[in-house]
């Protein structure tokens, strides 16, 4: 997908105020996606001639780091985290009730684009576990009642989370 002459220019703004900051790139890139809402792969190659880099490198980095995203975000996300803390607690019967309830993979998106699961390997709340970010807001001690509540505003048409 191309970039339209705004994106274009936008993000020609961001490099230039970011190829001169060492360690420049990840504030780059996380400006970037702040400001389109993902970091298309159209941008790669501006962004790896910026830094004196290979399309490959910038790839590198966006695959690296969960958090950033090829795509306009969907209009809910929801990451369960999956790690030992949460697991122990139950995530993985919550990742099962995800999956069935959504029809979705673990990291699967819905095809009109309402509702996004990303899996997360720690969210910080261990204490507090199981845990799950809904739109940016951080959910603890997670059961299935809680869980299929958060889920009833996303599934329906327009619901809010």
């Amino acid at each position: 997908m191309s970039l339209t002459a705004e994106q274009q220019a936008r993000i020609a703004a961001l490099v230039s105020d970011h190829q001169t900051q060492p360690g420049g790139l990840l504030p780059l890139l996380h400006a970037v996606q702040d400001e389109l809402g993902h970091v298309p792969d159209a941008a790669t190659p501006d962004i790896a001639r910026a830094f004196r880099l290979s399309r490959a490198e910038v790839r590198g980095v966006l695959s690296f780091y969960h958090d950033f995203r090829d795509e306009p975000p969907a209009r809910h996300e929801l990451r369960l985290c999956r790690a030992e803390a949460c697991q122990s607690m139950g995530s993985e019967a919550l990742a099962q009730r995800l999956r069935a309830r959504t029809g979705l993979d673990d990291a699967g998106r819905s095809a009109d684009g309402g509702l996004e699961l990303r899996p997360v390997y720690c969210l910080g709340a261990c204490a507090c576990a199981p845990a799950l970010l809904l739109d940016g807001e951080l959910h603890a001690r997670i059961d299935a009642a809680m869980l299929d509540a958060l889920l009833a505003g996303c599934l329906e048409e327009g619901g809010a989370c």
